[in-house]
């Protein structure tokens, strides 16, 4: 079954989904291209690890109740005289502790893919897919600009693909427009100019070419078939509730576009 929205598929933002998505992606993108590039190239999965802080586990705030008086006075008197008032110290009662979540080190992992040259195992292209941390965590944010930089310091082309509309995009010189997702395909030869696919929520994923050497067939990427595959053989119609908001929260239009849809099924 695939998936009821015609581009992306806004409650696959949800964390608990996400990890398992971003892998189902990097496999079927992998699957995808190699029977085309070979006997030339193959695609390579490769995986990076850092440790980050888990500085999203604290989201929440804890409420804290009004203090208690420490001492109750209470007033005695009789009929027709009043004497002086007696004072009683009533002891507080115990502090309970509260249940609190403190940031702990966690080492992360990052599937991304590597575009090889099989008779020099050259790296010609990097393929890479956003995670929540890339745009939101100092540690995860930081690892992979310095990454980023590298590779567009280099002669590897650059591809990469954000499907998070929360968090902060990642730095392009002009950014004068807003779309909830982007894909980027940087070529190593036009640098600093790259190609920008920017679209919302209602619109198909674009598909995009995987840029290779000079002169070589450069396959078309269709993201949004593989994005329908990795929906169908994941079972996220039996996981996914529909009848809650997806995460992060939406615009009034877009959320009565996504109910309208739904409905339709």
């Amino acid at each position: 079954m695939p998936s009821p929205f015609p581009g992306m598929n806004p409650y696959l933002e949800k964390p608990e989904y996400w990890s398992q998505v971003h892998k189902w992606l990097i496999v079927l993108i992998a699957q995808s291209l190699n029977p085309q590039l070979r006997p030339k190239y193959r695609v390579a999965i490769e995986e990076r690890v850092y440790n980050a802080t888990g500085d999203d586990s604290m989201l929440g705030r804890v409420g804290i109740l009004p203090a208690r008086k420490d001492h109750v006075v209470v007033q005695s008197s009789q009929s027709n005289h009043q004497e002086p008032s007696a004072l009683v110290t009533v002891a507080a009662p115990s502090v309970k502790p509260m249940k609190i979540a403190l940031p702990m080190t966690e080492m992360v992992r990052e599937w991304y893919l590597e575009v090889r040259k099989v008779e020099t195992g050259k790296v010609i292209t990097v393929i890479e897919i956003l995670s929540p941390k890339n745009k939101r965590s100092a540690e995860g944010r930081s690892t992979y600009e310095t990454k980023r930089q590298k590779i567009l310091d280099s002669l590897t082309h650059l591809v990469e693909i954000d499907l998070l509309r929360q968090g902060k995009p990642m730095a392009m010189n002009n950014q004068a427009f807003q779309s909830h997702y982007r894909i980027v395909v940087s070529r190593s030869q036009e640098r600093p100019q790259a190609d920008l696919y920017a679209f919302n929520l209602p619109q198909a994923i674009p598909s995009f070419p995987l840029p290779l050497q000079p002169y070589d067939r450069e396959p078309t990427v269709n993201l949004q078939q593989l994005l329908h595959n990795l929906y169908d053989q994941g079972s996220y119609d039996l996981a996914i509730d529909y009848s809650k908001d997806p995460p992060p929260p939406l615009s009034t239009a877009d959320a009565a576009w996504v109910k309208e849809v739904l409905i339709e099924q």
